[in-house]
């Protein structure tokens, strides 16, 4: 008997994929008016909204060998959602535009919302996806587009830090840089092309970073709580400690330094998704927050390390460090 093959998307077409994806979605949206129509209508409770975007691609964010349907759903709610939670808001909505190759397998993209589902149950409960958009590409793209409350607070931006404040980190900096390292040390070919994993071969510490790296789970909570509990400035540390610090003692015009306690992977690598903030001197830090640093005074805004300037800021930069050579 010969085996049933996988529907792909060019086979069933737009309107019944996105039938297909609104039955994962059935039953999550909080939407005064939700998926279905032209466009979603939400409630903006105290009359201000947050939004913010950003894209996956495949080959420069992503490859398909080391990512299931579901760890890609999850991951783009999830990365979308930790920049809603660095202004201080809570995440309510997500609108999310996919461009798929006609090959694409109805599975894949049915697993992509249920991770999307996933992560806004697990890490924003109240939160869903209300709508997006549906396009051909030969590349895979995942755009996601959150919006979010501030519940009454003021928002807080890269820009408040002063002098004599606290800098302070959430989590433990450096498991999802590692995680990316194992997969291009681990599971390529000679050639260089990605492999699939197998999580068999890997130590306990090594499937602990490489979660980190494929499903982050930013602290959302901590947002909100570091923003009552009088953040000056805060962001999202997505591209590596020492370049969003930088950016951050740059939008303030001070210097940051940082402890030389921390090591190298979590001074320069990307993807943490965790919350960097910083905080009146001699204010007790929210829990969940440690302390990682000074700000200071400088006539010329950067980032020390133990009073020292840094080798390089390092993190990640799309523009400058994807190299297609590299699978």
């Amino acid at each position: 008997m010969s085996t049933p093959i996988a529907p792909t998307v060019r086979d069933l077409g737009e309107r019944q994929l996105l039938s297909r994806i609104f039955t994962v979605l059935d039953g999550s949206s909080r939407a005064l008016v939700g998926p279905g129509d032209d466009a979603a209508v939400l409630a903006a409770p105290d009359g201000r909204v947050v939004v913010s975007t950003d894209t996956l691609v495949h080959g420069p964010d992503f490859r398909l060998a080391w990512s299931s349907g579901e760890d890609l759903g999850w991951k783009a709610a999830a990365v979308n959602l930790s920049d809603i939670a660095a202004m201080g808001a809570r995440p309510t909505a997500l609108v999310v535009a996919l461009t798929l190759p006609d090959d694409t397998p109805v599975a894949f993209v049915e697993a992509l919302a249920r991770g999307l589902r996933a992560a806004c149950d697990a890490l924003a409960p109240g939160c869903a996806v209300e709508g997006g958009d549906l396009a051909a590409s030969d590349t895979l793209t995942i755009a996601v587009t959150v919006l979010g409350a501030l519940d009454g607070v003021e928002p807080v931006r890269r820009c408040g830090a002063r002098p004599g404040d606290v800098v302070a980190v959430t989590g433990h900096l450096g498991a999802a840089g590692r995680g990316l390292a194992l997969l291009f040390d681990r599971f390529r070919d000679a050639e260089g092309r990605p492999l699939a994993v197998d999580p068999s071969v890997l130590t306990d510490r090594e499937r602990a970073d490489l979660a980190a790296q494929l499903r982050p789970r930013p602290p959302l909570a901590l947002g909100p709580l570091a923003a009552r509990s009088g953040a000056t400035a805060m962001m999202d540390v997505s591209d590596g400690l020492l370049l969003d610090a930088t950016r951050m003692a740059e939008a303030s015009g001070v210097r940051i330094d940082l402890s030389p306690e921390l090591d190298d992977m979590a001074l320069r690598g990307g993807e943490d998704h965790e919350l960097l903030a910083t905080f009146p001197s001699g204010a007790a830090l929210p829990e969940g927050f440690r302390r990682v640093g000074t700000v200071i005074a400088d006539a010329t805004p950067h980032v020390t390390v133990g009073g020292a300037s840094s080798a390089g800021v390092g993190g990640w930069d799309p523009h400058r460090d994807w190299d297609a050579a590299r699978g």
